[in-house]
């Protein structure tokens, strides 16, 4: 794949596209899962957990695609200029969206008991 440079602005990356396609792809999953369970609630019935894993994988992918493009802007275009700092800003980030994720997946899994 052709590195693009237009401008002053730094040449894409190769997983640039992939990773975008991979967030609004899940992003829709996600959007049409969650319309899904919303009519299965609003029927009485209570969804089960495979059908929540749905949402939850979605959602898990949306997350990490974001994370693989905020790494390819903050750490991967910086080149050696304090790439460490950014490393480790980076990794603080990510060890907290990963773990508010985790808190609301458990919470949900949890009330369904």
């Amino acid at each position: 794949m052709a590195v693009q440079k237009t401008g002053d602005r730094p040449p894409h990356h190769r997983w640039r596209k992939r990773l975008l396609v991979v967030e609004f792809g899940s992003l829709a999953a996600l959007l049409a899962s969650m319309v899904m369970l919303a009519g299965a609630g609003q029927e009485g019935s209570a969804p089960s957990r495979g059908w929540l894993l749905v949402p939850a994988i979605a959602s898990l992918l949306v997350f990490l695609s974001f994370l693989g493009l905020m790494y390819l802007r903050w750490v991967h275009e910086t080149g050696g200029h304090s790439q460490w700092r950014h490393r480790v800003t980076f990794g603080l980030l990510t060890l907290t969206l990963l773990g508010i994720w985790i808190f609301g997946i458990a919470r949900t899994w949890i009330s369904m008991v």
